[in-house]
């Protein structure tokens, strides 16, 4: 949810630090600090994580690769943080009523922004924040807040190079399933 300009995220080429501390320290591509000056591991992938600590595993065949996620019943990267949470925030986008009260709209907003505040990746949580007062929560409908969500999702993947969804869709992927019965 960030780009490689911020504080914390390192970019290969300068140290990287997060506010007042010790000297600036080299850090490999990839690698973003907490703002206690630690590698954070909510912030970083397993595989980048790993890398800086020349950390490797077998595989079955015995050639050595680099890990791509942490293993089971570690705590999780942030791309299975990632994953885990867009399910979680379009599962609730998809149970959200056709017509909201106004008790659930209020209810809805103050939760993303505490979702915003609480995310263990505190780059990723400062880019939610910054792109939710850009775009303020849509929580008239379900459609609305489906729209927003997918929009808000859309705005990640364009920062991390990834394909963009296509939001006519939202509702197929994450409520009813899609039109050709491979959810049924």
């Amino acid at each position: 949810m960030a780009d490689d300009t911020r504080d914390g995220v390192q970019d290969g080429t300068t140290s990287a630090t997060a506010g007042p501390g010790p000297a600036p320290r080299k850090l490999r591509k990839g690698m973003v600090l907490g703002k206690d000056g630690k590698p954070c591991r909510s912030c970083t992938s397993f595989a980048d994580f790993t890398s800086q600590t020349k950390s490797i595993t077998k595989s079955t065949a015995g050639r050595p690769h680099v890990a791509t996620g942490p293993p089971a019943g570690c705590p999780p990267d942030v791309e299975e943080l990632g994953r885990s949470s867009w399910t979680l925030l379009h599962s609730i986008t998809a149970s959200y009523p056709v017509s909201p009260t106004p008790t659930e709209q209020s209810q809805v907003r103050q939760f993303m922004g505490l979702f915003s505040k609480l995310y263990p990746c505190w780059v990723c949580a400062e880019d939610f924040q910054e792109f939710m007062v850009k775009n303020k929560v849509r929580t008239e409908s379900r459609e609305e807040f489906g729209q927003w969500m997918c929009e808000a999702h859309n705005d990640v993947n364009r920062k991390l190079g990834k394909k963009e969804f296509d939001c006519s869709k939202w509702e197929e992927r994450w409520r009813t399933g899609w039109k050709d019965g491979s959810c049924d």
